[in-house]
């Protein structure tokens, strides 16, 4: 049983994950050959590439409290912490009420187009905000929270929501791809220099325009959701730098904003390990959340603000791990 799940009561099991298709069959011809690989070893523990098959894994909770959280895993576009980051989160959320969903987006490291992860990012907000009633969502409750190279995602998707990435395909398409709230950890925000030094900026360089599209920073607007945003100090891979040029960013347009700097932790910690000053994190983004009317009243318990204890994990802070 996975560390998320043990936290909830002994009569509610949660029920397993649905998988949901991101686009109609061949609606991308695919670079990708052979099967879809998962990290065993390392830093690479736990992490996703070669996907052909861009998809959902949603996690509905016993007793939905009607928000929502899409979660982009992070991995330098070359591949996706879904083991170590992205489920974790989703089955803390389900745990506390909150239905959350993984994607599987598509990686320029498996031989995809830079834009294909934004148009993802788009296409999941929007089959989200289409599937609200069937889930029991709220559709002005559904937000994003993206770790590392998935907060770059999570941030484009909140910045550059409208966007015409692609052209539109069915109903669902007319949904609004914008996230109703917006939480970057250990984030790669901008590809500008002095923080141009990550793998996500060498993934997504393949586009001839890729520093100005995909800045984060670059794309604040004044109705954009509200940002949380959890970074360690020493973070060596994606410096600190980048949590605090999208958070000076927002607060010179009157976004409402939260930043979390915590002196020591590293990169690629998901929940946190317990007893780590960056294990912090969900509690106070619950606490946050609610404070905007997200998650619920700010008087539930706080106990299940807090994750259970997550399996031990091999560190993550390889160069090519953003």
């Amino acid at each position: 049983m996975s560390a998320a799940a043990a936290a909830l009561p002994a009569h509610a099991a949660p029920p397993a994950p649905e998988v949901v298709p991101l686009w109609p069959a061949d609606q991308w011809p695919s670079p990708v050959r052979g099967p879809e690989r998962t990290g065993r070893d390392g830093s690479a523990s736990g992490a996703v590439s070669n996907i052909a098959q861009p998809r959902m894994e949603i996690y509905r909770p016993e007793r939905p409290n009607g928000s929502a959280a899409v979660i982009f895993g992070g991995g330098g576009y070359f591949r996706i912490q879904i083991g170590g980051a992205a489920r974790p989160t989703a089955l803390w959320l389900q745990s506390i009420g909150v239905t959350a969903a993984v994607v599987y987006y598509r990686l320029p490291g498996d031989g995809w187009s830079p834009v294909s992860p934004f148009q993802d990012g788009q296409r999941a907000m929007r089959l989200m905000r289409a599937r609200a009633a069937e889930l029991g969502v709220d559709p002005q409750r559904i937000g994003v929270i993206g770790f590392s190279a998935g907060g770059n995602l999570a941030g484009i998707t909140g910045t550059r929501f409208d966007a015409p990435l692609y052209p539109p395909l069915d109903a669902a398409d007319r949904e609004s791809a914008r996230p109703d709230f917006l939480a970057m950890i250990y984030p790669v925000v901008s590809l500008k220099p002095p923080l141009d030094t990550t793998r996500s900026r060498r993934e997504l360089g393949k586009q001839a325009d890729a520093v100005e599209a995909y800045s984060v920073e670059a794309h604040v607007r004044r109705d954009m959701p509200p940002v949380f945003l959890a970074q360690a100090a020493d973070d060596p891979i994606a410096d600190i730098g980048h949590s605090l040029a999208m958070f000076q960013a927002t607060r010179a347009i009157g976004v409402p904003v939260e930043l979390h700097a915590f002196e020591r932790g590293g990169h690629s910690w998901g929940l946190g390990q317990p007893g780590t000053l960056v294990a912090q994190w969900p509690r106070l983004f619950a606490h946050w959340a609610r404070s905007h009317g997200f998650f619920g009243a700010t008087a539930a318990a706080p106990a299940q603000d807090k994750p259970a204890k997550p399996k031990p994990s091999a560190r993550r802070d390889d160069a090519d791990g953003d």
